[in-house]
């Protein structure tokens, strides 16, 4: 699943290709439509296909943000606001194109799910290939309660005090630390890659209960958290799986992980052991984290 990095990547290169540009016109894959009419409701969320095209057509994109793992279009429609707001998922991916054979990988060809088409030929496709993903079409932020409930930017001033008041709640003292700081309510963004990154370079075991981290060492892994995500924005992010920046292109973190996805630790070279937290897969060294 894309982790705030990738989102990152991904609105840098929307931001420029899209920003000004008007909705002529939406098409949803049939996909969505039979899924919605069988009561499950599929990519589009909160309105059904035909109010969520009619809705966007006309509207101007007048600026694509990041929070947290969601990406936001602002829209505009004479005095009207609007706001797109856009989860991957799992396998979610934007490709700006002037046709669709320009989507050179052809899982993500056949996986389009909306076309939302600017001047003529001229394109911006979402494909997911597992249709995790969301576009929910609100007209503010708080007609989506869960939005509001994020922690702050973890590059944001108070985002470490945040953190610390927090994880320091009775609620959160018996869970492992690694559900906590994956937990969006604590720390913004931090998915499992670089949750497992962040406890590796700081000798946590992933399943060592919040309770038991001092303060001083909370600061410290805040601070690796931070520095793992800028890390990653600068390399474009970890292409793993299905992921890809906008128009395909692949990020390169991936290459720089030190326990993410690795058999055996770079350190001590003792095996690593895998276990479920928060129903994701969590690789550590039983040798360096305690």
């Amino acid at each position: 699943m894309p982790e705030l990095p990738e989102v990152e990547g991904v609105v840098r290169s929307l931001q420029p290709v899209v920003a000004g540009k008007t909705i002529r016109h939406v098409e949803v894959s049939n996909t969505i439509c039979t899924s919605i009419n069988k009561g499950k409701a599929c990519i589009i969320k909160g309105m059904d296909p035909e109010t969520f095209s009619n809705r966007l057509k006309g509207t101007k994109i007048m600026d694509v943000e990041r929070r947290s793992k969601y990406i936001y279009f602002y829209l505009e429609d004479g005095a009207d606001e609007a706001i797109l707001v856009n989860h991957l998922g799992m396998t979610g991916a934007w490709f700006h194109v002037h046709s669709l054979n320009e989507i050179k990988e052809e899982k993500f060809r056949k996986h389009i799910h909306v076309i939302l088409a600017f001047e003529e030929d001229e394109f911006l496709v979402y494909a997911d290939i597992r249709r995790f993903g969301e576009l929910r079409l609100l007209d503010s932020i708080a007609d989506h309660p869960p939005l509001l409930e994020i922690a702050p930017e973890p590059f944001s001033p108070g985002a470490l005090e945040y953190f610390l008041m927090k994880s320091a709640l009775p609620k959160y003292a018996n869970k492992p630390v690694k559900e906590v700081i994956m937990d969006s309510h604590v720390v913004a963004g931090c998915g499992n890659i670089y949750a497992t990154e962040a406890l590796f370079r700081m000798k946590i075991h992933p399943n060592r209960k919040m309770a038991r981290i001092s303060e001083k060492r909370k600061k410290d892994l805040f601070a690796h958290i931070v520095a793992i995500l800028q890390e990653s924005i600068e390399a474009g992010g970890s292409s793993i799986s299905d992921y890809r920046n906008i128009n395909g292109e692949a990020g390169s973190m991936q290459n720089r992980l030190q326990m993410y996805g690795r058999k055996a630790c770079p350190i001590c070279h003792t095996n690593t052991k895998q276990m479920v937290i928060a129903g994701r897969n969590s690789v550590y060294c039983p040798h360096c984290q305690h």
